[in-house]
C-alpha cells in the first residue's frame, strides 16, 4: 500500500461478485477509495449480503456503501426484498389523489431505506428528479412525473421517508436528463435548450437543494449553456448548483465508465475533469483497470473544499414500525398492478 498521507478518499468503485477477493480487499484498503457501489451481481440472498457487508467493513469500516434501489427497472436487490414500483406510478396516483400519493411516497421511501439500512448499507442513489417528457427511454418511468411541482412534492415525501429510516437522499440527474432521447450509458446526449427552457427541469433540484445530502449530475451536454457535460462543468456545478441553488451537500459524478463520460478523455482525465468542476466523489464501475488508473492518479493529490462523502453514512434509526411496513408493502403491491 503506498504511503499517501495526503490522498483523499474520492473514488467509489465496485466488486466483481458475491464476496470480495484478496485483490479487491487490497483495493478497498487504498486511501483513495471512499465508497463502494453494489450491483445485482453482488447479491444472492440476505445472509450472503450480510456477510459481504461485514467483509467490506472489516477492511474499511468508514466506507460509504451504496446501491441503486430506486424501484421499478432499477432495483438491484429483489429476492426477499419488497418489490418496489416505478416512481411514475406515484405520479399517476398523484393525478387522482394528491395527498394519498404524497403519503405513499413517504411510506415507500422509508421502506426502501429501512430494508437497506438493516444490512448496514448507507445510501441508495435516489430519488430521480428528472422530468418525464415522454421520449427518454433511460429515464421514462423512473421519473415521478412531467410536472416539476409534482416531482418536487413526491420526491420530497420520498426523501422524508428515507430520512426517517436513517438514510440520506441523492437527487439525480442534475440539471435534468429527461428531455433527451439518447442514453448516456451508450453515448453523450445533447440537450439544445437554453437556460430559460431548462427552468422546469431545474426546479425540483432548486426546491429540494436544502434537503438533499447528495446530488448526481447528468452525463448530458447543454451547449447553449456550457460546452462541457454537466458533470464536468464548473458552470453547472459551481455557479448554478452551489451558487444559484445554494446546494451544500455531496456531489457524486455519474459512472465515469459510461460512454457519456468518454469525451473528457481517459479515466484519470475524466476524474480530474469531474473533481476540478466540483464533484466530491467520482464513480468508476464495471471497469477494474479504469478504477485502478484513477486510484493511482489520485495518490498524493489534494482537492480543496471537498464535501466528505462519509457525511452520508447511514444514521442510527429505529426499525420501521411493523404496521407502517405492512402498509408500505400494500402500497407497493397496489402500485405495481398499475405499472403492468
Amino acid at each position: 500500500m503506498p504511503e499517501t498521507n495526503h490522498t483523499q478518499p474520492l473514488l467509489m468503485l465496485d466488486l466483481a461478485g458475491l464476496t470480495p477477493d484478496q485483490e479487491e480487499k487490497e483495493l478497498l484498503r487504498h486511501p483513495a477509495v471512499g465508497g463502494l457501489i453494489l450491483f445485482s451481481r453482488n447479491y444472492q440472498e440476505p445472509d450472503q449480503l450480510h456477510q459481504l457487508v461485514r467483509a467490506v467493513r472489516a477492511e474499511r469500516p468508514e466506507l460509504l456503501i451504496a446501491v441503486d434501489q430506486e424501484g421499478g427497472r432499477v432495483q438491484r436487490f429483489r429476492t426477499e426484498f419488497t418489490r418496489l414500483p416505478p416512481m411514475a406510478t406515484l405520479g399517476r396516483y398523484h393525478d387522482r389523489d394528491p395527498e394519498g400519493a404524497r403519503q405513499a411516497a413517504d411510506l415507500l421511501g422509508e421502506l426502501m431505506a429501512d430494508e437497506l439500512r438493516a444490512f448496514d448499507l448507507d445510501i441508495s442513489f435516489a430519488p430521480v428528479l428528472d422530468l418525464d417528457y415522454g421520449h427518454s427511454s433511460v429515464i421514462g418511468d423512473r421519473s415521478f412525473h412531467a410536472d416539476p411541482d409534482r416531482v418536487t412534492t413526491l420526491a420530497g415525501a420520498f426523501l422524508d421517508g428515507m430520512a426517517r429510516a436513517g438514510m440520506a437522499a441523492t437527487g439525480k440527474h442534475f440539471p435534468g436528463h429527461g428531455h433527451v432521447a439518447a442514453d448516456s450509458h451508450l453515448e453523450l446526449p445533447e440537450d439544445p435548450r437554453d437556460r430559460d427552457a431548462l427552468a422546469p427541469d431545474l426546479a425540483p433540484f432548486r426546491a429540494l437543494a436544502g434537503r438533499l445530502e447528495g446530488i448526481m449530475p447528468a452525463h448530458v451536454r447543454y451547449p447553449a449553456v456550457a460546452p462541457e457535460p454537466a458533470g464536468f462543468s464548473a458552470h453547472w456545478l459551481g455557479r448554478v448548483l452551489r451558487g444559484e441553488c445554494g446546494y451544500r451537500g455531496v456531489i457524486f459524478s455519474d459512472d465515469l465508465a459510461m460512454a457519456g463520460a468518454a469525451a473528457a478523455g481517459d479515466y484519470p482525465q475524466r476524474a480530474e475533469a469531474a473533481l476540478t468542476a466540483g464533484c466530491d466523489m467520482v464513480l468508476v464501475c464495471n471497469d477494474r483497470p479504469g478504477a485502478v488508473a484513477v486510484l493511482e492518479w489520485l495518490e498524493g493529490r489534494r482537492f480543496d473544499a471537498r464535501v466528505p462523502a462519509a457525511t452520508l453514512r447511514g444514521r442510527a434509526r429505529a426499525p420501521m414500525d411493523l404496521s407502517r411496513r405492512r402498509q408500505a408493502g400494500d402500497v407497493a403491491d397496489l402500485l405495481l398492478k398499475d405499472a403492468r
